[in-house]
């Protein structure tokens, strides 16, 4: 890993997401704090209360703050490095804490807690980890509020994770519950005093919510608008696989890829570990109530696990989206715990105890070697070292301590951190990472450029791309741009640039394949495009560094203003402010077609009024189609393609010759994946983002009047729908005669930020709007003139407001919805809080 190794500590979502959101984290704190509430670089704009209280609330994450650029992957691989070491140290202190474990065994528990399966599974999700270390302690709170009627320690540390990440915090809330169950049987302290402090425990974890309210009000609204929307309504109590999958998980490295989309549960803590955890259930040592109690909680545990509605208990309602069973930390914690119960200085193994043992085991690797094709991530060679280390185990369990003890405790601290190194080795090496000189190479060109913008122009303005590495490259530069991939991504922005031609998804949403009218009305002011270079064998090809996600030839009537040896860069004169005047007709707009062309041409002549009947594209005829291998058609779009004879090559080839120097653009329907053909323009792969689900547009010519152009689909499979393919030709004359309508009136933006424009307008007509394509938010205000108005929402998308005719001062500015109700509850818990125990401590001096 750099900065010792060429392999970055990048892979999925950590590659993908999270890393860009640690460099929005640094520009936050070091330049814009006010992007904390509002960001324009989270697609067109987007609260930011939500990512931040998701993703970024880790104190750790303040050593962020020492690596820029191309360095912050050496950050990242700091910051979970120590992740992993907080971890062991917490679990370490909390066995010490309670006296279960002392010495040189403490470190055999808090390693296999560090590198859980869970742990490994997941150290991509570097997010989430901080939950291990503050576990811990929470639990420690438990203890006290339930020995001696102490709930302080508890309070504290649950209102700290509730702030450092509310998901974990829901996970480890639902535990709480079963713990205390747990600890008050345990401590046998009667019916009435046990209904006493379980009512204290309620109090308290409401009181920990108050305490962490100035985050957790805005956060639940901005759930509400954009993940709530997901919540299941309704469940079918099932089994989602077959239950005995789940062993395979108590296998060495019993994690893979595929694992990650959709798999069992990771609970790996070694095999000695989950002996141990087994004889706590026939421990006489310990009263019969509280391992029936553990019994329950076990069983509680291992259904949530497979039964779809206890799985969707645990992820307050959604189902994960890749990353199942999220909270089978919990379940390592509580094998940990119990284990440690067990294996105390004072503990005796006789023959009853070791033959189920014995039995056991072998029937578990019996069962996995019979049913070994169903376990993708595991072989021979992972049972075979599975099987040693449980026989290993069983020796060591069958020796007594007092013939030596420190050797005992050594072997058995080896045995153990043995056994969850391996585990880590094998599964982490299942996994590929992006080099880091891919990830810093990127990065640097990539800020090389955006800056070069910035230096240029410091008004405000969003840009396109004709290359990503990631959907959130915006916050990695720092730019506004249209593209986003997140969890709290609210459903009106995909389904928006879904309707208009853009690839979209749940939770993201890519700009790469605009028209001249989307990057238009959606103020695309500057375009980088990766400059082609020259390969050896004299083709034109893109610099392997910028992954090319568009096709565009209309960039040639856009104005060169800058280019390097990697990228060059346009200026789109034809890019509409922020905020403009448009007709008051584009209130009742309403779609009603599934055609992204003509909706982006009703769009755009609504706002302009434009009285014409006719389209701002038309659709245009090929003037001549190639069939190789499949059968002949009149009609194209809509065909279905077979190959007729399945061993040959087959495609289809359309052809057509511009008759102008417009623009033309192609329609591909959500069928035409990579999966289903290849697809080419004239005769060169052509560069499309992979993932969409409705119909894209894509530009396929530009002043290319008398040139052919070809499009060839190359079928993968042995048919192939040619769904929604349609040609179009842009009316630049009438774009352009409506895009100067309306430039006429746009907002002169005087002073920016990302939670306040400022500017004047001169509206030069009666009916008119002050149309924004700033995404509509309660937390949006627009003043005129010193006066509120009344905002709306046009377009299902974006906001707008009403305006008369004439000069007007406008002042567009956010406040996050109920961060000031959240900040006075928070404000008048602690300080309530303090007060009372000032009062108290008083009270009692005297």
């Amino acid at each position: 890993m750099a900065p010792f190794g060429s392999s970055s500590i990048l892979t999925v979502d950590l590659g993908q997401q999270y890393i860009d959101f640690y460099s929005y984290f640094r520009s936050t704190l070091l330049h814009h704090p006010e992007t904390f509430f509002y960001s324009f670089s989270k697609d067109l704009g987007g609260d930011m209360i939500g990512i931040f209280s998701y993703y970024l609330m880790s104190p750790l994450n303040l050593i962020i703050l020492a690596f820029p650029g191309k360095t912050l992957s050496i950050g990242v691989l700091i910051i979970l490095l120590i992740k992993y070491g907080l971890a062991g140290l917490s679990f370490g202190w909390l066995l010490q804490k309670t006296k279960l474990q002392s010495g040189i065994r403490v470190l055999a528990f808090s390693t296999a807690y560090a590198l859980m399966g869970w742990m490994i599974a997941n150290q991509l999700n570097v997010i989430w980890l901080d939950v291990l270390y503050l576990l811990p302690p929470i639990i420690w709170g438990l203890i006290k509020l339930v020995d001696e009627n102490k709930p302080w320690v508890y309070i504290i540390w649950f209102s700290a994770l509730l702030i450092v990440n509310y998901y974990m915090a829901w996970m480890v809330a639902i535990f709480t519950i079963l713990f205390m169950l747990w600890q008050l049987t345990k401590q046998s302290l009667g019916f009435r005093i046990s209904c006493r402090r379980f009512l204290k425990y309620i109090g308290s974890s409401i009181l920990s919510g108050l305490f962490a309210c100035i985050l957790l009000l805005p956060t639940f609204y901005a759930l509400l608008q954009s993940k709530g929307t997901y919540t299941e309504t309704k469940i079918s109590w099932k089994f989602e696989y077959f239950p005995f999958k789940m062993l395979g998980k108590l296998i060495t490295g019993s994690f893979n890829f595929k694992q990650m989309p959709s798999g069992q549960p990771n609970f790996f803590v070694g095999m000695l570990m989950v002996m141990a955890f087994l004889l706590f259930f026939i421990d006489r040592r310990y009263h019969l109530r509280l391992r029936l109690v553990s019994v329950a909680i076990t069983v509680f545990f291992i259904f949530s696990f497979c039964v779809q509605p206890l799985d969707l208990l645990w992820h307050a309602g959604q189902f994960p989206v890749w990353y199942p069973y999220r909270f089978s930390f919990l379940f390592s914690f509580w094998i940990l715990w119990l284990a440690a119960h067990v294996l105390t200085p004072n503990f005796r193994i006789g023959w009853k105890k070791i033959v189920p043992l014995v039995v056991i085991i072998i029937g578990l690797h019996a069962y996995l070697k019979l049913n070994l094709s169903s376990f993708s991530y595991i072989d021979d060679s992972q049972l075979l070292i599975s099987i040693g280390f449980c026989c290993v185990g069983l020796v060591w369990l069958c020796i007594p301590r007092f013939y030596s003890p420190v050797l005992y405790d050594l072997l058995f601290c080896m045995l153990a951190i043995f056994e969850v190194a391996t585990n880590a080795y094998i599964s982490l090496n299942n996994i590929s990472y992006v080099s880091q000189s891919d990830f810093g190479d990127y990065t640097t060109q990539l800020d090389k450029t955006v800056n070069k913008i910035k230096k240029s122009d410091s008004g405000f303005y969003r840009i396109g791309k004709t290359f990503m590495r990631t959907k959130d490259d915006t916050m990695q530069a720092d730019y506004n741009g249209g593209s986003h991939f997140g969890s709290t991504l609210e459903p009106s922005i995909p389904s928006f640039m879904g309707s208009i031609g853009e690839p979209d998804g749940d939770g993201f949403v890519a700009y790469t394949n605009g028209t001249q009218v989307t990057d238009s009305l959606l103020g695309m002011q500057y375009f980088m495009d990766a400059r082609p270079t020259t390969s050896i064998i004299g083709q034109r090809e893109t610099s392997s560094i910028l992954p090319t996600t568009s096709n565009k030839p209309d960039l040639n009537r856009q104005t060169l203003t800058s280019e390097d040896t990697l990228t060059k860069t346009y200026k789109n004169k034809r890019a509409l402010s922020l905020a403009f005047a448009a007709s008051d007709k584009i209130n009742t707009l309403k779609s009603t077609t599934k055609d992204p062309v003509a909706w982006q041409s009703e769009i755009y002549q609504t706002l302009a009024d434009d009285t014409s009947s006719s389209s701002l594209f038309s659709v245009q005829n090929f003037d001549h189609v190639t069939f190789q291998n499949v059968q002949s058609s009149t009609k194209i779009t809509g065909t279905i393609f077979t190959k007729q004879s399945l061993l040959k090559p087959a495609s289809v080839t359309l052809t057509f010759v511009p008759k102008t120097n417009e623009s033309y653009y192609l329609t591909f329907g959500a069928n035409l994946t990579d999966n289903a053909a290849s697809y080419y323009l004239n005769g060169k792969k052509l560069t499309q983002y992979p993932t969409f689900r409705n119909t894209v547009v894509i530009n396929v010519a530009s002043k290319q009047k008398g040139q052919p152009v070809t499009i060839t689909f190359k079928l993968k499979q042995q048919s192939l729908w040619l769904q929604n393919i349609s040609l179009y030709k842009l009316n630049q004359s009438h774009f352009d005669r409506l895009n100067k309508t309306l430039k006429s009136s746009p907002l002169n933006i005087t002073a920016h930020s990302n939670t306040k424009i400022t500017g004047t307008i001169n509206v030069k007509k009666n009916h008119q709007d002050l149309m924004t394509t700033i995404p509509y938010s309660k937390g949006w205000h627009i003043s005129v003139d010193g006066k509120q108005v009344q905002t709306r929402k046009v377009l299902g998308t974006f906001l707008a407001a009403k305006i008369s005719k004439g000069h007007h001062k406008v002042v567009i500015s956010y406040h996050p919805p109920f961060f000031i109700l959240g900040l006075l509850i928070s404000g008048i818990s602690i300080g309530g809080t303090l007060l009372y125990k000032l009062v108290w401590r008083q009270k009692h001096l005297k």
